[in-house]
Order: structure tokens, then C-alpha cells, then sequence
């Protein structure tokens, strides 16, 4: 091992920063910071007032200890003060490169670094602890050296992809169709109809309708019977910069005689029992691909994720009412719940207003004819078309008033 690394937290370089220009965002408790010996070896104690990147390694000739962080402010703080109980006889302290500082101490022997930690105290404080222990002159000479990128150079600023802008009904409303299941996962099944098939043809006709109407681009999250991961649908979604996304699908339950059409937006506990049932058949795709979506956030990711969603969340829900309306007035009846809340996958973009509708339930039998029956298909298709066409002019109507 040639050296320690680890962040604590993320931070990142804002502008131009000059070197020894520091933004004082972590001080040394003196008092409560010392470097000691041990009957291994030596052991270093820093209290920072907060937690901060840090990288730890040795170097030889002369052989040293050192240690880099982003960024604390020595200010104040002597060798003296930290030296206690050690034959250790010179330790440096001081700016490094921009937005970083450096700390060196000198080694009397050759020693190894054998714990390298930060730990974050309830009043946001963090105790930095290095512990080394005694090895060989060659056992030494192999763990030192400078880690790659020691330098802390910044790298270059990458362009990044412009975020989605809100709809104001100046363009095009981009419609992102995602025909449910496809591939190694069929979906729910009924004999020889399969879900993925159902959905496909439904999701295929539904795009030429948006076209030929008018005031829409449409993409499909696949145009044949492949298999396309929840994940990967999602993404789709954001690199065509999809006003909307719509996932489609018709399920089938066990039991019960569930019939008629459901539209789902995103929530983090089912509606209902037989919701959260469909949650995990749907979200079974990714398992069938080895994919596990359930650990992909931290925790800065789920604050921004939520803060986006304070925006996209409601204007969903308009989505999805409109789609009730549209629904009912086509085909004239429902599921007796026609509006509810899942925790589906493909739910799951912040910046996306998106809908996942049932189109019924292929486990009855009177559903699964009218989902063969292509007049029913159009019925249900115009009453999404009028469900998207009233969604466009309300959310463009509130975009334009946000933006003034």
C-alpha cells in the first residue's frame, strides 16, 4: 500500500483559488490534538472543528510522515504544541497548493502507517487519528511513496449537460413512452399474451396519434422486444430532455376480479397492498439483470433528488388527475381506486414529471379482450392524448408566471 486516502465529505473548487488562500474551514484544537509515541510506534491526534478530505502517506529519504487535508487553517498552531511525549524532533505545518494544506513530520526510524482515520463527533467536530507501527528499512521503503495525484492539481472543468427546462408551450412537448417489460422479462402473462407485447403494440399506436395531433415529439424506451433495464429507461428519459415520461402496462393479480385502468405516481410507501405487490413484480426487471437500484444514493444525492421533486412532484399529480379525467371520459369506467401511489423504479426520476397507467388487468378475462381489441385501444389512447394536451397548456400556463 503506497499511501492512505480517504473523503469524509464532498466539497468542491468554486472559481479561482489562489494558493495560501484559505477559507478557513476546519481549525486545530490545539489542546486536544498531540503527536505521541507508542510501543509500536507513533500516533497522531488532530481534533478539527469539522470534517475535511484528507490523504495520508510516508516518503523516505528522509523518511516522513505526511499528511494533506482540504483544508485546515494552521494558524496559531506551533511544533511545540503538538510534540508531547516523542523522540519525533521536527514537524512542518503550513499552505500546500490551492485549497489544500500540508503537515510533515519527521520520522526517527522507519514506520508504517497501519490506521488512518476521521471520526465525526456529535457537535460536528472530527478527531483525525494516524497510527504507525515499526518496520523494517525495506518493509518501509515498499509501503512509501506519494499516491498518484499527491499534487492535488484541479482538474479541468467539464462541460455538463444543460438541465431540463420546464415546458412554457413555446416548442414541442417532448413524450417519453416506456412500453413496460420487454425481452427476458415478459411481464405478466395469460396464456400466450404477454404484458411486454401488449404494451409495445399499445405504446407504438399511442405515438402515432401524438404525432399525427400535433405539438409533441415522442420516444419509445424500446421499439421492439428487448429487454431494457429500469435504470437505463430512466436515463433514456433524461438524455432526450423528456417533458414527460409515461410508463405503460396492464398486470395481472391472483386473486380478486380486478378490472379497469389505474394511474400510479411515485411515492415512497404503496397506497395499498395489492400497489406494493405491483411494485415488486414491475421492479423485478433489474433483478432479472442483475442490477440492485435499491442502494444507488447517498445521502447529498437524496437531499438534491428531494429538493427536485419538490417542483416535479406536483406537477406529476397534475399529470396523473388529468389522466383520470381522460381515461374516464374515453372509456367510461375504471379501477375502483383510479388513483394511486407506488414506489415504482421507473417513478423515480426528480426531474421528470412521471406516470406509470395500468391499463387494466390481464387476469380478467373481460380486460385482457379489450386489450387485444384495437377500437378499445384507441378510446384509452385519445384519453391520454386529451390528458397530456390539458396538462401542456396548465403547466406552461404556471411555467411562464414562475418565470416572471
Amino acid at each position: 500500500m503506497r499511501g492512505i486516502f480517504a473523503t469524509l465529505c464532498a466539497l468542491s473548487f468554486a472559481g479561482a483559488i489562489h494558493a495560501q488562500e484559505f477559507n478557513a474551514l476546519a481549525r486545530v484544537d490545539v489542546e486536544k490534538s498531540a503527536i505521541i509515541d507508542t510501543e509500536d510506534g507513533l500516533k497522531v491526534d488532530l481534533l478539527l472543528s469539522q470534517p475535511v478530505p484528507y490523504r495520508v502517506f510516508t516518503l523516505t529519504d528522509p523518511a516522513r510522515l505526511v499528511i494533506d487535508f482540504n483544508e485546515v487553517d494552521w494558524s496559531g498552531v506551533e511544533a511545540e504544541d503538538l510534540l508531547l511525549d516523542t523522540q519525533v524532533q521536527a514537524v512542518h505545518m503550513g499552505p500546500f497548493s490551492a485549497g489544500w494544506s500540508r503537515m510533515v513530520v519527521d520520522l526517527t526510524s522507519p514506520q508504517v502507517i497501519d490506521l488512518a482515520g476521521l471520526k465525526v463527533g456529535e457537535t460536528r467536530d472530527a478527531l483525525f487519528t494516524a497510527l504507525l507501527k515499526n518496520a523494517t528499512p525495506e518493509a518501509f521503503a515498499a509501503a512509501s511513496g506519494a499516491p498518484a495525484g499527491a499534487a492535488f492539481s484541479v482538474p479541468k472543468a467539464v462541460d455538463l449537460a444543460t438541465p431540463i427546462r420546464r415546458q412554457t408551450g413555446e416548442g414541442d412537448v417532448m413524450i417519453v413512452l416506456d412500453p413496460g417489460h420487454g425481452g427476458i422479462d415478459p411481464g405478466a402473462e395469460r396464456g400466450d399474451v404477454r404484458e411486454a407485447d401488449l404494451m409495445l403494440t399499445f405504446a407504438l399506436e399511442l405515438k402515432e396519434i401524438l404525432l399525427r395531433e400535433g405539438g409533441f415529439q415522442v420516444q419509445l424506451t424500446r421499439e421492439d422486444d428487448a429487454f431494457v433495464p429500469l435504470e437505463t429507461r430512466v436515463t433514456m428519459a433524461r438524455a432526450a430532455r423528456a417533458d414527460v415520461f409515461l410508463s405503460l402496462h396492464a398486470d395481472a393479480l391472483s386473486e380478486g376480479r380486478a378490472t379497469g385502468a389505474t394511474v400510479y405516481t411515485l411515492s415512497d410507501t404503496a397506497s395499498d397492498e395489492a400497489s406494493q405487490k405491483l411494485a415488486e413484480r414491475h421492479d423485478r426487471a433489474d433483478l432479472l439483470a442483475g442490477v440492485d437500484l435499491s442502494q444507488q444514493d447517498d445521502v447529498i444525492a437524496n437531499i438534491l433528488m428531494e429538493l427536485a421533486r419538490t417542483e416535479t412532484s406536483p406537477r406529476a399529480d397534475r399529470l396523473a388527475d388529468d389522466l383520470v379525467i381522460g381515461l374516464r371520459e374515453h372509456l367510461g369506467t375504471m379501477y375502483k381506486k383510479p388513483r394511486l401511489e407506488a414506489g415504482f423504479s421507473v417513478l423515480k426520476a426528480p426531474d421528470i414529471p412521471s406516470v406509470l397507467v395500468e391499463l387494466g388487468f390481464i387476469s380478467n378475462p373481460k380486460d385482457l379482450d379489450r386489450l387485444q381489441d384495437p377500437e378499445w385501444r384507441k378510446k384509452a389512447q385519445l384519453g391520454i392524448l386529451q390528458a397530456l394536451q390539458n396538462w401542456t397548456v396548465t403547466d406552461a400556463a404556471e411555467a411562464r408566471l414562475l418565470r416572471q
